[in-house]
């Protein structure tokens, strides 16, 4: 394995009441495209939220690039290389496209080839830049949610399942736009429950069953492995 662009130890957050994760060990590779895949309700979502700073862990380390983040605010951790597909996709609905990507861009003005990459990957976009984002259906909306993760090159995306709910062609054209991410060396952790796009773009797998990594491997490995699937997901899946 390549060396880890972000590492969780023993992370425990709550939420009110309820204890959700209870001491998460996670290593997401360097370069590569880890799956975090699991039941509902396993902590999948309460992971990456409380990477990016929207729930603080009241224990352990979260280490990106090799420096504490644990604690730190989502504008701070945004600012350190991090983009974030939230579930809720997490775009202005009043804003126009342009306008929703001017301010996802916080280093500064975009830049034309980026901007060019984002059209070549969801024209939709471009077509509509100065349309409100609200009126947007849900596929092009979601290829907006990514967008602004991408419009800037960031050492890290966390992406909060992004094929939820759209149409297989919606959902292709995004498989196409996150494949290009990858071959451009970029390190992805993302949330998945549709088991073919994340063996297609899956490096590594990593497991969560009531709060806990249960299990990490090759992608893979768990691919083609039915018994281990259905073991660990309840899932029992065919590999064409």
């Amino acid at each position: 394995m390549s060396d880890a662009i972000l590492t969780l130890a023993g992370v425990q957050t709550d939420i009110e009441q309820y204890h959700i994760l209870h001491g998460v060990d996670l290593e997401v590779p360097r370069g590569q495209v880890t799956m975090l895949l699991g039941r509902n309700g396993a902590g999948k979502t309460t992971t990456l939220r409380s990477i990016m700073g929207l729930w603080k862990p009241r224990a352990g380390s979260i280490r990106f690039d090799g420096a504490e983040i644990a604690g730190l605010s989502p504008p701070q951790i945004a600012r350190r290389g991090v983009g974030f597909v939230p579930e809720d996709m997490g775009i202005f609905a009043d804003l126009t496209v342009e306008e929703n990507l001017i301010l996802a861009a916080i280093s500064g003005p975009i830049q034309r080839d980026r901007l060019d990459w984002v059209f070549a990957a969801f024209p939709a976009l471009s077509t509509f830049w100065k349309m409100p984002a609200g009126n947007l259906s849900g596929g092009q909306k979601q290829m907006l949610a990514i967008a602004r993760a991408v419009i800037e090159k960031r050492g890290l995306y966390l992406i909060d399942e992004p094929s939820k709910g759209l149409a297989p062609a919606i959902v292709a054209t995004m498989a196409r736009a996150l494949k290009d991410l990858k071959a451009d060396g970029a390190s992805i952790l993302m949330v998945e429950q549709n088991f073919s796009l994340a063996r297609a773009l899956g490096d590594r797998a990593a497991v969560m069953d009531d709060g806990r990594i249960v299990w990490t491997g090759a992608m893979a490995e768990l691919a083609t492995d039915t018994a281990l699937q259905e073991r660990l997901m309840g899932l029992k899946m065919e590999v064409a």
